[in-house]
Parts: structure tokens; C-alpha cells; sequence
């Protein structure tokens, strides 16, 4: 079992790695005989982060898994390839980028005023692509992602509550302990009252991990010094790296991916959605199972 599954965390000090095994436990025999059909999402590592996220109940933590696994299994993020979102790709407004940061977690570079297209469908299918580029990115021991988000010439229509709102929910919802940390670099005055909107979306571990950052306040711009290697950082955040956003680099980096993702299978990837690359069709069938062995499951539990 690596390091980074049973651990003592700022949020687990009362738990001893033996007690977190034991709600790991608890939690498959919660969602019943699917977890042997899908090992990959149940994972100890997986199962803890869900854990985390509903602050160690075993209950709310088997349901919050038990969607996913559904979600998963019906809407196949593993399985989108650069051909399906290229598209939205165009202007480099989510990309990963070519840098980590200090603690070595993947950074996903977001500018919304660099928004092209018209489709939530296809913004947002473009969202879980990078996120899960990011997570098969990850290194060892490393679980969590960084969100840079730039406002440059951001305004209210570039970008709809309705995406947000749909981001916030795949993102808790599907992808938990998932983000790190979420910079909001020179947002404008208008963007507040957007904020206002979108904040009753946030969990508040969510909210708490987003971070307002201004180039001219020289207490806030700390937060990225203490996070970055400022020579390797985009100089659209303060940093020196001039590189910026090559669409035809990303692209290809973004195809060598998506052949690696495919090969993953027995690789030992640390990461725990990656172990397998994609859910065969064979396994099409484990969402009906799923839902049969989590009503039996939960009669009387939930």
C-alpha cells in the first residue's frame, strides 16, 4: 500500500491508518460484489479520497462512489480522445500545462475570456478530458491538481452558469480531493456578482480551496511564489516562462497521451482510474449491476 493511501492529513487526526483501512472495508461491503468487477475504481486509494470527501462516513461515502461508478461506466471520460474535443481546444482556454507545481501536482491553466464555443456538452466534455489527462499525469504519491484561472478579458457571457454549476458537480461529485488548490488570478470587479451566483454550488471544501489572487497586491501574489517555481510559471501569472500556449505542441502532446492511455493497462500508473485505461464494453453491463447490488446495499443503511 503506497503512502499516500493511509496517511494521517490535516483533516484525518483522528484517524489511524489501521481505522482508515477499516472504513476502506466497510465501504466495499457497502457497495457490494461490483467492487471485484471493478477493482481499478475501488481501490483503496480511490475509496479514501471518497472518504475524505464525506468526512470519513462510510454511508454517504459508498453512495457518492456508487454514482460515480455509474457515471463512469455510462459516460466513458477515459474513453474521450483528442479528435472528440479539438475543437475546444482551439484558443487554449483549459489546457494542461507543461510545468507542475512545487509539490509536483499537474496544473490545469483556465481562461475563460478565451471561451469559443456555444456547447455545454462540448465545453464540458472538454473539462473532464483535461482533468483526466491531469490525473493520468499525475506523479507518485501525487493525487491532487492545481486550477490556474486567468481572467483576462473575461465578462459575463463568457461563460454560462449553467457550465459552472455543471463543473462544480462533476468535479465534487466525480473527482473528489481531486483539486488542490484553484487560483482566481485578477478577477474583475463584475466578477462578483457572478461569484455570488456560483458559490451556493461549492461544498465547503471546495470553497475554501479557491484562492483570489491580484498582480498588484503584493500579499496575495505570496500565494503563487509559495507555490511555484516562478522560472518554470506562464509570466501571464507573474511568472518568467514565456512558452505560453501552443495549440499545435498541446495537440501533439495530447495525442501521445491519449496512445499512452491506451497502453496503461498493467502499467502500475499510481494513479487509480489509470491502472486500467478504458472500461471494456463487456463492462457495460456493470451499471445495471451496480444499481441492483447498491438497492440491495442500501435497504435500511441509507
Amino acid at each position: 500500500m503506497s503512502s499516500i493511501q493511509l496517511k494521517r492529513g490535516a483533516s484525518d487526526k483522528s484517524l489511524s491508518p489501521v481505522d482508515q483501512q477499516a472504513k476502506i472495508d466497510d465501504v466495499r461491503k457497502l457497495i457490494g460484489p461490483v467492487v471485484d468487477k471493478l477493482p481499478v475504481l475501488c481501490s483503496d486509494a480511490s475509496i479514501l479520497r471518497f472518504l475524505r470527501a464525506r468526512n470519513w462516513n462510510t454511508k454517504k461515502a459508498s453512495k457518492m462512489l456508487k454514482e460515480t461508478l455509474k457515471w463512469r461506466l455510462q459516460y466513458k471520460p477515459e474513453a474521450i480522445r483528442w479528435e472528440d474535443i479539438a475543437q475546444e481546444a482551439e484558443t487554449g482556454k483549459v489546457y494542461r500545462a507543461n510545468y507542475c507545481d512545487k509539490l509536483g501536482r499537474p496544473v490545469l491553466v483556465m481562461r475563460p475570456g478565451l471561451q469559443n464555443t456555444n456547447s455545454p456538452v462540448g465545453q464540458i466534455k472538454y473539462l473532464v478530458y483535461c482533468i483526466e489527462n491531469a490525473i493520468m499525469n499525475l506523479v507518485q504519491d501525487q493525487e491532487q491538481m492545481v486550477w490556474l484561472v486567468d481572467f483576462q478579458g473575461w465578462a459575463m457571457t463568457s461563460i454560462s452558469v449553467k457550465v459552472t454549476r455543471e463543473t462544480a458537480r462533476i468535479l465534487q461529485d466525480h473527482y473528489p480531493e481531486r483539486l488542490g488548490i484553484g487560483i482566481l488570478y485578477n478577477p474583475p470587479k463584475i466578477f462578483e456578482s457572478f461569484w455570488t451566483i456560483v458559490k451556493p454550488f461549492l461544498e465547503t471544501k471546495t470553497y475554501k480551496k479557491m484562492k483570489f489572487v491580484y498582480s498588484d497586491d503584493p500579499k496575495s501574489l505570496k500565494v503563487i511564489e509559495e507555490i511555484f517555481d516562478l522560472d518554470k510559471l506562464d509570466v501571464a501569472f507573474g511568472g518568467r516562462n514565456p512558452a505560453g500556449f501552443n495549440l499545435e505542441v498541446y495537440a501533439r502532446q495530447m495525442k501521445d497521451d491519449d496512445s499512452k492511455r491506451m497502453n496503461f493497462h498493467g502499467s502500475g500508473c499510481s494513479s487509480p482510474f489509470y491502472h486500467s485505461s478504458s472500461l471494456s464494453e463487456s463492462q457495460q453491463h456493470e451499471s445495471a449491476d451496480l444499481d441492483r447490488d447498491s438497492n440491495a446495499s442500501d435497504e435500511g443503511r441509507l
